[in-house]
């Protein structure tokens, strides 16, 4: 090492190697390792995004946690958009995407246009999480993702704001029914072990 600067070795800076034992727990995330990842085959979709034109890859999020929500404006759960923003602000830099699938597949309970249900979520509850545009989440109709989910867990959901939790990998999922709430104990010791602690 040459004289100068600590951790300079002849006017190169030195950067240490993240803890391995850290990356493995999925605390931190090398972006190189990131972009050379291949997609897991469970986040190989592309769908309209809620507002605008354009489609957007899920595997964006390859390694983040994702919990899927199938989502509805005039649903009696429909106050869990809060929670699940609320959950999505405190856990995003940890690595956790909450993403929204509204759907019209269950009571008539989200008729409106991508629009409406946008500036509904924007002007009602704050939501920033990312939304895609409507779809059917169930029966014939349904798009491949929940197609793949309902094959993955033997659960389809059965009312809006059924629950979908993915590891980082892609590979092992939850499912959690519309009475589990973005607060429950027993989502949130899942999220956080998806996440590592």
């Amino acid at each position: 090492m040459s004289g100068g600067s600590p951790g300079a070795v002849d006017g190169l800076r030195w950067v240490p190697a993240l803890p391995a034992a850290l990356v493995s727990a999925g605390l931190l995330v090398s972006a190189p390792s990131l972009a050379s990842e291949p997609c897991p085959k469970l986040l190989d979709y592309r769908f309209s995004s809620l507002i605008g034109k354009q489609t957007e890859s899920l595997c964006q999020w390859r390694g983040k946690v994702l919990l899927v929500v199938n989502t509805a404006s005039y649903c009696g759960n429909t106050s869990q958009y809060d929670g699940l923003e609320k959950l999505y602000e405190r856990l995003r830099e940890r690595g956790l995407v909450v993403v929204g699938f509204p759907s019209n597949d269950f009571g008539d309970q989200e008729p409106g246009t991508n629009q409406e249900i946008a500036e509904f979520c924007r002007l009602t509850y704050g939501v920033k999480f990312p939304m895609f545009a409507k779809t059917s989440v169930v029966g014939q109709a349904a798009n491949p993702l929940y197609v793949e989910l309902a094959r993955v867990t033997g659960q389809t959901p059965q009312w809006n704001f059924h629950k979908y939790l993915i590891d980082r990998s892609g590979q092992r999922v939850l499912s959690f029914s519309s009475r589990v709430k973005p607060d429950d104990k027993s989502l949130l010791g899942h999220i956080d072990e998806f996440l590592g602690r």
